[in-house]
């Protein structure tokens, strides 16, 4: 087999530990290309293509994110990572597993561990790779690889996000709750959300936002249900898709523009948080971005209001 079959092979193992340690899919692919570029380059053969090039891929991210961090330090609201529509990584007997740990709710929580203890995470809990390969990967000791697992799974453990873990459930509950918000079901829709449901939105300050967040079944439903039907009035559509693993649609403008994505995390028959990403900078690898302040503004006129 060449390189260029082996890395092939390997390439959607490599996006997928990219993505999960920088959160981002432009960099991830990045990423995953300046590795290509190492390994054609390498003078000698490596004893394992698959060893060798995770421990590239991982190095590139970790450098990657250390400037990344700094960046998002002064980033406008809340962030969330770019949203990822399929995982190219298949694995069947893991993929709740691998599903789980590409979420937005899992991702946001990876944010707290240092770029380090995010990578030697992602390897050893999502890809079970061993210490030896992992010391090799991040460049420190098999005990120092170690401690820092430790580390990061008790960060991990402590705000550890939970999903239904009947996927088939979780799929219907969702069928029902787009279902009545593209009714504008008021009812409907408190009827599926948690007492204390959050939903968040990231525009990055490049978006209309009109606030962080909105808590509350009440104060949430009434939000959704009021926005959608003029949205769709004017052409608007919501297309159910799966986004980071989890149930949520796309949001597209009448030209088939993509305005938003919306990923549902569903526990105990419930819709738990409800997580937006607006910033049209997330939004290009899904397709021609639209313009959400025009959108907007043409929504709030066909409902004859303004934006609360």
């Amino acid at each position: 087999m060449t390189r260029t079959e082996e890395f092939e092979q390997l390439r959607p193992l490599l996006f997928a530990i990219a993505y999960r340690i920088l959160g981002s899919v432009s960099e991830a692919e990045d990423a995953v290309q300046e590795s290509w570029l190492r390994y054609a380059s390498y003078p000698t053969e490596p004893a394992s293509a698959k060893s060798f090039l995770a421990a590239v891929v991982t190095r590139i991210s970790i450098d990657v994110l250390r400037s990344a961090r700094v960046r998002r330090e002064a980033y406008v609201g809340p962030w969330f990572p770019e949203p990822l529509l399929t995982d190219p990584y298949e694995d069947p007997e893991r993929s709740a597993e691998l599903a789980d740990s590409v979420s937005m709710a899992a991702l946001v929580l990876l944010e707290r561990l240092t770029p380090l203890e995010r990578a030697v995470f992602v390897l050893r809990e999502v890809f079970a790779f061993d210490f030896p390969e992992i010391a090799r990967a991040v460049g420190r000791s098999e005990a120092a690889c170690r401690q820092l697992a430790v580390r990061a799974r008790r960060h991990m453990d402590a705000g550890r996000p939970r999903f239904e873990a009947d996927q088939r459930s979780r799929a219907a509950l969702a069928d029902r709750f787009f279902g009545a918000f593209r009714d504008g079901d008021v009812d409907g829709l408190r009827a599926l959300l948690a007492a204390d449901v959050h939903m968040v939105g990231d525009a990055g300050g490049k978006a209309p936002l009109w606030r962080p967040s909105f808590v509350g079944a009440e104060s949430v439903s009434r939000v959704l249900a009021n926005l959608v039907e003029p949205f769709l009035r004017i052409g608007g559509a919501v297309d159910p898709h799966e986004v980071n693993g989890q149930p949520g649609a796309i949001l597209h403008d009448r030209a088939g523009q993509v305005l938003a994505t919306m990923a549902l995390d569903i526990l105990d028959g419930q819709v738990q948080a409800i997580r937006m990403v607006t910033n049209p900078d997330k939004l290009g690898h899904l397709g021609p971005v639209g313009d959400n302040f025009a959108t907007l503004r043409e929504t709030n006129e066909a409902r004859g209001g303004k934006a609360g």
